[in-house]
């Protein structure tokens, strides 16, 4: 390992300062995309890196349909017991009075699941469970709602796998002309509902669909040749939490492993573009509107992507390499080169912001903590306990680490062909 990298590595080995960044971020709030919380912690990421680099980031207008929660509860028809539940991003509005409907409980929400209970599900209340996210293995929520959609099924609830009064939460991906009302419950809330058979129940969800107005934050670090990798984390995040995880350390990470390698700026053969992305939690728009947004020869010139999404709340991080066999190779070696290991999942995964490189042909990875273990901390994303006290600073400034290294090998190397 040169001085140059090892003197990277140490800077970017700073628990204190990306822990400083971490909690500056979480004191934001969840960063729900739209909501002032948001706001706030874009305004303090541009800060930072104006600091950082001494240039603001441009900013790039995202305007869309926003979709704002009002109150949301279930109550039990046999008693008139009420229960509070979190309404799923973009959910429809109950009709005036509130859905009312027998409760169907089929299980996970497989396939399977959905073909066993068929003849049953039109016009009830589906209810499934949520599973670990990040696993190789996990059927999105997202398809089990469509499933649920296609069945004839009158609403929509997912209970968590978590004990403890934690319900979850997350985008429905319901559509202005295709949704049914959906909602996140807690496992406690998920039994009372189920335990004595057929409940008929009573969803209300508030919500109204109004135009917003937000931005992704770019920084460019140019290089000698018009060729670039992007560093990318998102932005906003859920109500119910600080969103610590989900996405606070990928921030955090991002920000310290850019003023790890900036000094090493003038040795870059190709430039660092920073992308700070929003509205990831809802089906990656952000990102989207970014990348389809250009001109063929700027896709091509980005060499690759590198995201940061969820990269503490367990020791061992993997890159979701998206199918690209020699980019996965390239960072394991790179990675091995500076002390660490590095877990790899190369199918394709629509989770995160990467996504929107790859079905481009840009080579795209997601650097992401607790791959395939379920007793990682990253079991409470999308819950109210996604907060710092999950995150161990020594994890953090690990990932921190890995990523300062990845970026100053890709954008040093004389030449960057991982497609």
């Amino acid at each position: 390992m040169d001085t140059a990298t090892q003197s990277v590595l140490k800077r970017a080995g700073d628990a204190a300062k990306v822990m400083a960044d971490l909690d500056a971020i979480c004191e934001t709030g969840g960063r729900f995309a739209g909501t002032q919380s948001e706001v706030l912690a874009r305004e303090y990421l541009a800060k930072r890196l104006d600091e950082i680099t001494g240039s603001p980031p441009k900013r790039m207008t995202i305007e869309d349909t926003g979709w704002v929660r009002g109150d949301a509860s279930i109550e039990r028809l046999s008693d008139g017991k009420i229960f509070s539940c979190a309404s799923l991003v973009r959910s429809p509005e109950t009709p005036e009075g509130g859905l009312i409907s027998d409760l169907i409980d089929i299980g996970r929400g497989t396939e399977a699941d959905f073909d066993a209970h068929a003849d049953v599900i039109p016009g009830k209340i589906v209810m499934v469970r949520h599973e670990y996210m990040f696993a190789a293995e996990t059927t999105h929520r997202r398809v089990k709602y469509d499933r649920a959609i296609d069945r004839g099924a009158a609403g929509f609830l997912i209970a968590s796998h978590l004990p403890g009064d934690l319900p979850v939460t997350g985008s429905s991906g319901a559509t202005p002309t295709r949704g049914i009302p959906a909602a996140g419950i807690s496992a406690e809330t998920a039994a009372a509902l189920s335990g004595d058979g057929v409940q008929q129940i009573k969803i209300r969800i508030e919500a109204k669909s109004e135009p917003r107005r937000t931005e992704n934050l770019i920084l460019d670090i140019p290089g000698r040749i018009d060729e670039w990798v992007v560093l990318s984390a998102h932005i906003d995040g859920h109500h119910l939490s600080e969103s610590a995880m989900d996405n606070g350390t990928g921030l955090a990470a991002v920000l310290n492993a850019l003023a790890a390698v900036l000094p090493c700026a003038n040795t870059f053969e190709r430039g660092l573009r920073v992308g700070f992305f929003t509205v990831e939690e809802w089906a990656l728009a952000g990102s989207a509107a970014y990348v389809d947004g250009m001109s063929d020869a700027e896709r091509n010139s980005i060499k690759l992507n590198i995201n940061l999404d969820s990269v503490a709340g367990d020791s061992e991080i993997t890159a979701l390499t998206s199918g690209f066999g020699k980019a996965e190779a390239w960072m394991v070696e790179q990675a091995t080169g500076i002390g660490q290991q590095l877990g790899t999942h190369q199918p394709l995964m629509r989770n995160s912001d990467h996504y929107n490189f790859a079905r481009h042909g840009i080579p795209a990875a997601r650097l992401v903590a607790g791959f395939d273990n379920p007793s990682s901390n990253l079991t409470y994303v999308l819950t109210p306990a996604d907060n710092r006290d999950k995150i161990d600073p020594a994890d953090l400034a690990r990932a921190t680490q890995l990523t300062a290294g990845l970026v100053l090998a890709a954008c040093t190397a004389k030449t960057l062909d991982l497609r």
